[in-house]
């Protein structure tokens, strides 16, 4: 109990979450005096010793590659055609966008930082309120690592040892989900406050907009399709992914050679702190095997959630509160071991569970304190983070309704890797 109440105290004062971990691991392996302290080096350099691991870097390459090559603005133009004409129009193409957008990145903040600043810009244009603008695109950012590619289902699928296309293909009917319970808020939100809407498009606007953002739409129809294919593994998926949308950036004349080192230092920077952040937590997943946490815990959740309902609504409430103030990498690596024992045991699918892991923490990135969506939408409308997180609290609803659905209807989730024979 002291060294967690040492890492909320670190936590609390600033530090990163990662540093926090390495001094806590660390701290009790010189005061113990149980083993060797070059063992944290090497528990650490084993946790990162996974060829699919390098799947993270190459999807966060495809979608900052994908940001600087204007396919964005494509994106946003297409989702224009199809549903600016609702009410709250451009509200409605921040959601729209970010589902398509979220077939490329795998990544909340990219879709935020990216897509999400050319349409915070556009619905501000338009007549739209900062605040409700910043909420919409903090809410719909969420929906990037559901739908595959998804950087916290490859995490997961490592973490659990399930196939990594089957956490995807379990991703797609819940985050259409997400992103049809959203647009139906954003409708009564709109109608309440009587924001605008754009005109119909007609058919020669929708082919021509569909033209110009099919091969942005193309990429995680080719990725995935690799991925079910066995044509390659998800490590491969995303070199391909981040080579597509390089070609298509230098065909289009919007990616120039002088913008890579950019994009690859950004992406190195972006990459570096996951991979660290997974490599830390290996050292502490293996200190608490070795006090026999594990074992406690799923002692402990059996005890007083003898049945899978209630199992997994304790499930809810503790990684809802755990992505509150941790990043969602770490709390999948640390709590995978702990809770899957205990699913298998209730018979609770393994992939199905790690769609709800990942559903609590994307719903954790825009809640405060850690919530980085916040901060990265904040950034970008230039307004203080709260303000942004008070204007996000209506969109817990619909949030928390597919969260309620996927926890509790598995066939939803699995109809998809069923099909396909992937569960």
């Amino acid at each position: 109990m002291s060294y967690f109440l040492l890492l909320i105290g670190l936590l609390l004062i600033g530090m990163p979450i990662s540093i926090s971990l390495l001094v806590v691991g660390l701290l009790y392996m010189f005061l113990t005096g149980q083993v060797d302290m070059i063992v944290a080096a090497q528990r650490i350099a084993t946790g990162l010793d996974s060829s699919s691991l390098l799947a993270i870097p190459f999807f966060l390459l495809a979608g900052n590659l994908m940001n600087m090559t204007g396919i964005t603005n494509k994106i946003f133009n297409l989702a224009s055609i199809l549903v600016g004409h609702i009410r709250g129009g451009l509200a409605h193409v921040n959601v729209v966008g970010s589902m398509i957008f979220a077939g490329m990145s795998g990544s909340a903040v990219a879709d935020a930082a990216g897509l999400g600043a050319i349409e915070m810009k556009a619905m501000v244009d338009e007549g739209f309120d900062l605040d409700f603008s910043a909420a919409v695109t903090a809410a719909s950012s969420t929906i990037a690592p559901i739908i595959p590619p998804s950087i916290s289902g490859t995490i997961y699928a490592l973490a659990a040892g399930v196939s990594i296309g089957g956490v995807f293909l379990a991703g797609v009917l819940p985050g259409i989900l997400m992103g049809i319970t959203m647009m139906v808020l954003v409708y009564f939100i709109s109608k309440k406050r009587n924001y605008p809407v754009r005109p119909r498009g007609t058919m020669k606007q929708f082919f021509k907009a569909f033209i110009e953002a099919l091969p942005a739409l193309m990429a995680p129809l080719l990725m995935m399709g690799g991925i079910l294919t066995g044509v390659f593994t998800a490590t491969e998926a995303g070199v391909f992914g981040s080579l597509y949308a390089m070609v298509l950036g230098f065909v289009s004349k919007e990616l120039k050679l002088k913008d890579l080192p950019e994009v690859l230092l950004d992406t190195l920077k972006t990459a570096g702190d996951t991979l660290f952040i997974i490599g830390v937590t290996a050292l502490i997943g293996w200190i608490l095997t070795l006090e026999q946490v594990p074992m406690r815990m799923a002692q402990w959740i059996a005890t007083i959630a003898p049945t899978p309902g209630l199992f997994l609504l304790l499930l809810n409430v503790i990684l809802l509160l755990l992505g509150c103030f941790m990043a969602s990498s770490p709390v999948i690596v640390m709590c995978t071991p702990i809770v899957l024992p205990v699913a298998l045991m209730m018979g609770i699918d393994p992939i199905h569970l790690g769609i709800i892991i990942v559903l609590n923490l994307m719903i954790g990135l825009i809640t405060p304190p850690v919530g980085v969506c916040l901060y990265a939408v904040s950034a970008v409308a230039k307004m203080p983070v709260m303000k942004v997180a008070k204007a996000v609290i209506p969109f817990y609803v619909p949030l928390l309704i597919c969260l309620l659905i996927t926890t509790y209807w598995p066939d939803f989730v699995l109809f998809l890797p069923r099909i396909l024979g992937f569960a």
